[in-house]
Protein backbone atom coordinates (compact mmCIF):
# COMPACT_ATOMS: atom_id res chain seq x y z
CA UNK A 1 0.00 0.00 0.00
CA UNK A 2 1.23 3.48 -0.88
CA UNK A 3 1.63 6.34 1.60
CA UNK A 4 0.38 9.88 1.11
CA UNK A 5 3.12 11.96 -0.49
CA UNK A 6 2.10 14.94 1.66
CA UNK A 7 1.54 13.57 5.17
CA UNK A 8 2.71 9.92 4.91
CA UNK A 9 -0.63 8.46 6.03
CA UNK A 10 -0.99 4.81 5.03
CA UNK A 11 -4.36 5.10 3.28
CA UNK A 12 -3.22 6.81 0.07
CA UNK A 13 -5.32 6.90 -3.11
CA UNK A 14 -3.89 7.16 -6.62
CA UNK A 15 -4.48 10.62 -8.08
CA UNK A 16 -4.08 11.30 -11.80
CA UNK A 17 -2.19 14.59 -12.16
CA UNK A 18 -3.54 15.04 -15.68
CA UNK A 19 -7.04 13.65 -15.27
CA UNK A 20 -8.28 11.10 -17.78
CA UNK A 21 -11.05 13.58 -18.66
CA UNK A 22 -8.26 16.03 -19.62
CA UNK A 23 -6.54 13.44 -21.82
CA UNK A 24 -4.24 12.00 -19.15
CA UNK A 25 -2.73 8.53 -19.34
CA UNK A 26 -2.22 5.73 -16.83
CA UNK A 27 1.54 5.76 -16.37
CA UNK A 28 3.63 6.09 -13.22
CA UNK A 29 4.71 9.72 -13.61
CA UNK A 30 1.08 10.82 -13.91
CA UNK A 31 0.24 9.43 -10.47
CA UNK A 32 0.52 11.10 -7.11
CA UNK A 33 -0.47 9.12 -4.02
CA UNK A 34 -2.58 11.14 -1.61
CA UNK A 35 -4.65 10.40 1.48
CA UNK A 36 -8.37 11.25 1.16
CA UNK A 37 -7.83 14.64 2.84
CA UNK A 38 -5.02 15.67 0.46
CA UNK A 39 -6.77 14.13 -2.54
CA UNK A 40 -10.35 15.37 -2.35
CA UNK A 41 -10.26 17.70 0.66
CA UNK A 42 -10.37 21.49 0.47
CA UNK A 43 -6.60 21.62 -0.01
CA UNK A 44 -6.51 18.84 -2.56
CA UNK A 45 -6.11 19.16 -6.33
CA UNK A 46 -9.79 18.48 -7.03
CA UNK A 47 -10.93 21.53 -5.03
CA UNK A 48 -7.86 23.75 -5.14
CA UNK A 49 -6.91 24.94 -8.64
CA UNK A 50 -3.53 26.25 -7.48
CA UNK A 51 -2.49 22.82 -6.18
CA UNK A 52 -3.80 21.19 -9.36
CA UNK A 53 -1.66 23.52 -11.52
CA UNK A 54 1.37 23.01 -9.23
CA UNK A 55 1.15 19.24 -9.68
CA UNK A 56 0.82 19.66 -13.44
CA UNK A 57 3.85 21.96 -13.55
CA UNK A 58 5.85 19.41 -11.53
CA UNK A 59 4.87 16.63 -13.96
CA UNK A 60 5.70 18.75 -17.00
CA UNK A 61 9.14 19.55 -15.53
CA UNK A 62 9.79 15.86 -14.75
CA UNK A 63 8.91 14.96 -18.34
CA UNK A 64 11.27 17.63 -19.69
CA UNK A 65 14.06 16.31 -17.46
CA UNK A 66 13.48 12.64 -18.33
CA UNK A 67 13.06 13.11 -22.06
CA UNK A 68 16.49 14.54 -22.83
CA UNK A 69 16.60 13.81 -26.57
CA UNK A 70 14.69 15.76 -29.21
CA UNK A 71 13.08 12.65 -30.80
CA UNK A 72 11.82 9.27 -29.53
CA UNK A 73 10.57 6.01 -30.99
CA UNK A 74 7.49 4.25 -29.60
CA UNK A 75 9.76 1.57 -28.12
CA UNK A 76 11.75 4.21 -26.25
CA UNK A 77 8.57 5.83 -24.91
CA UNK A 78 7.35 2.45 -23.67
CA UNK A 79 10.65 1.82 -21.92
CA UNK A 80 11.25 5.28 -20.44
CA UNK A 81 7.70 6.25 -19.45
CA UNK A 82 6.36 2.75 -18.69
CA UNK A 83 3.51 3.19 -21.17
CA UNK A 84 1.96 0.11 -22.71
CA UNK A 85 1.91 -0.26 -26.49
CA UNK A 86 -1.74 0.80 -26.91
CA UNK A 87 -1.16 3.93 -24.80
CA UNK A 88 1.92 4.88 -26.81
CA UNK A 89 0.02 4.40 -30.07
CA UNK A 90 -2.90 6.48 -28.78
CA UNK A 91 -0.48 9.19 -27.62
CA UNK A 92 1.37 9.41 -30.93
CA UNK A 93 -1.48 8.74 -33.41
CA UNK A 94 -1.81 12.41 -34.42
CA UNK A 95 1.91 13.26 -34.22
CA UNK A 96 4.10 13.75 -37.25
CA UNK A 97 6.63 10.93 -37.46
CA UNK A 98 10.08 12.16 -38.44
CA UNK A 99 12.85 9.80 -39.52
CA UNK A 100 14.37 10.29 -36.02
CA UNK A 101 11.06 9.53 -34.28
CA UNK A 102 8.41 11.64 -32.56
CA UNK A 103 9.23 15.13 -31.28
CA UNK A 104 9.84 15.52 -27.56
CA UNK A 105 7.69 18.67 -27.46
CA UNK A 106 4.73 16.83 -29.03
CA UNK A 107 5.13 13.94 -26.60
CA UNK A 108 5.17 16.18 -23.53
CA UNK A 109 2.22 18.23 -24.72
CA UNK A 110 0.29 15.02 -25.49
CA UNK A 111 0.98 13.58 -22.04
CA UNK A 112 -0.15 16.87 -20.50
CA UNK A 113 -3.56 16.59 -22.16
CA UNK A 114 -2.53 18.69 -25.18
CA UNK A 115 -1.91 21.67 -22.95
CA UNK A 116 1.25 23.48 -21.89
CA UNK A 117 1.48 24.83 -18.35
CA UNK A 118 3.57 27.71 -17.03
CA UNK A 119 4.21 29.47 -13.71
CA UNK A 120 2.13 32.47 -14.79
CA UNK A 121 -0.99 30.32 -14.53
CA UNK A 122 -0.41 30.21 -10.76
CA UNK A 123 -0.20 34.01 -10.66
CA UNK A 124 -3.48 34.27 -12.60
CA UNK A 125 -5.19 32.05 -10.04
CA UNK A 126 -3.79 34.17 -7.19
CA UNK A 127 -4.95 37.42 -8.87
CA UNK A 128 -8.46 36.01 -9.45
CA UNK A 129 -8.59 34.92 -5.80
CA UNK A 130 -7.58 38.42 -4.64
CA UNK A 131 -10.26 40.01 -6.85
CA UNK A 132 -12.90 37.86 -5.17
CA UNK A 133 -11.81 39.11 -1.74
Amino acid sequence: MEKCEICAKEEAERHHIVYKSEGGFDFPLNFKYLCPEHHRGKNGPHKNKKIDIQYKLELQTKLKNILVKDFYTIEELISILKLNSSQSKKLTKDFKLYKEGFKKTDIIKGLMGNKTYNKYMLEDIYQKFCQVL
